[in-house]
């Protein structure tokens, strides 16, 4: 017999490992949520010892949640780039959005499990860093290439309907998720309407330091009287 494991087979292939631990974890989620348990069970299934997986993923579950989230982002990229036509933005996004959505229609309830998992006080940061990531890959997706003003404020609008319909999607029973789709159109629909006031908002902040600045610095905190940001307040002049 043979002693020779897995990793002495052939060449040692890590990523190859993570993307075969992620796929034999997923359907134990539904039933022991983002947890050791599943990851162990994952492991067996995908014939890895404890130790090959702990290599594949340091960071544990959260990691293998952020590793399976970003695949679904990295294959929109690609299904987009590969499809992109002429159609307005509106159509796009929309398009964008809902193909997110149904990469991952088998994974429903993991899905849901993870929303539980971020919401963890150990996990506070990650949900907003994989939120981002998915906006961000949509905009890139469909072509946008903005550096000025509107790069962050279309990323935050973006996030709220992708956040909402994620949300509205995840209790959908209608067929074909037809309802889902319904209330994307009318969430863009919404949306659409920003345009003007974000020039209003755009010639208040030409006024004032500039917010990508502080945003790069990782975001001002919200708190003035006027609704802007801390580091964004004019400042008082002190009397004599």
């Amino acid at each position: 017999m043979s002693d020779k494991g897995p990793e002495t087979e052939g060449a040692y292939d890590w990523q190859a490992d993570r993307d075969r631990l992620v796929d034999a974890i997923l359907p134990h989620v539904p039933f022991d949520g983002w947890s050791d348990a599943a990851f162990k069970a994952g492991a067996a299934d995908a014939g890895l010892d404890l130790p090959r997986a702990l290599n594949a993923f340091p960071g544990g579950m959260p990691e293998v949640l952020a590793h399976n989230h970003r695949r679904h982002d990295q294959v929109l990229i690609a299904r987009m780039t590969r499809e992109q036509g002429s159609g307005r933005i509106r159509e796009r996004i929309t398009q964008a959005v809902r193909m997110r959505l149904e990469l991952v229609s088998g994974q429903r309830e993991a899905v849901r499990a993870g929303l539980s998992f971020l919401m963890l006080p150990g996990n506070a940061t990650l949900g907003p860093k994989l939120l981002y990531g998915t906006v961000d890959a949509i905009w890139h997706a469909i072509g946008d290439k903005s550096t000025d003003f509107s790069f962050y404020t279309k990323r935050a609008i973006l996030a709220g309907v992708y956040s909402a319909t994620l949300l509205y999607w995840l209790n959908d029973k209608s067929e074909g998720h037809a309802a889902s789709w319904a209330f994307l159109d009318r969430r863009i629909d919404e949306v659409m309407k920003i345009p003007a006031v974000k020039g209003r908002l755009k010639s208040v902040f030409d006024k004032l330091p500039n917010p990508l600045h502080l945003l790069q610095r990782g975001g001002a905190q919200a708190g003035s009287r006027e609704g802007l940001p801390l580091g964004m307040r004019p400042r008082r002049r002190r009397r004599a």
